[in-house]
């Protein structure tokens, strides 16, 4: 049997959590009392959690005062879309011709994705969104550029949850997206997977600036 969580690693999830699915928006002043209380602990435990999440870039520690939930930078979005789109358009590429089985996954989680949008669970939206990029990248089966894209799962959930909420209007060209990509893989078009994997991310790159229409 696993252990059960400590006192800090509960700590460090709930707030992990609500950072991520923006109950803690960017810009929020965290203190030690107010998060103890929530989890039902002590302080010292707090202390720790947040000591880790101040790692991870999540939060500013400030001596006596709390904890400021960092929002997401403009230079944040800018290196998480690089990278995304470098690692994205090669696994689109390697993933031509498409096994049955991803394209079975990919129509699941687009299933999925519609209907939570349409429930209005943007949140679970948003890590469908991920799920449906992560599934071509696994296939691409290099296991260092899956640890890679891994890494970006934290930041590239806060943005999304962020995104859905502040533009709902136009998660439809998000749906629209994925079914151009899917549809690319299904033809069996490379190219088009590729040109369909960049547009789609560096369109809600641009949007989450504030750049696009």
């Amino acid at each position: 049997m696993p252990a059960a969580p400590t006192a800090a690693d509960r700590v460090y999830r709930h707030v992990k959590q609500a950072v991520l699915e923006r109950h803690y928006e960017g810009g929020t002043l965290l203190t030690e009392g107010e998060v103890a209380d929530a989890v039902g602990v002590s302080r010292t435990p707090v202390r720790e959690a947040l000591l880790r999440l101040e790692v991870e870039g999540l939060i500013r520690l400030y001596p006596k005062k709390g904890a400021l939930v960092l929002p997401v930078s403009a230079q944040e979005i800018t290196d998480v879309v690089e990278t995304r789109q470098l690692v994205e358009e090669h696994a689109a590429r390697k993933a031509v011709p498409a096994p049955p089985d991803l394209i079975t996954r990919l129509e699941e989680l687009l299933a999925r994705q519609k209907r939570e949008v349409e429930a209005g669970d943007l949140a679970a939206a948003a890590t469908t969104d991920r799920c449906f990029h992560a599934a071509i990248v696994r296939n691409c089966g290099n296991a260092i550029l899956i640890r890679l894209y891994d890494q970006l799962r934290d930041r590239q959930l806060r943005m999304g949850v962020a995104f859905l909420h502040s533009h709902p209007d136009r998660v439809a060209r998000t749906l629209t997206g994925h079914e151009e990509i899917l549809a690319a893989l299904r033809a069996g078009d490379a190219d088009a997977a590729v040109d369909a994997v960049h547009r789609h991310v560096g369109w809600v790159s641009e949007l989450v600036r504030g750049e696009a229409r």
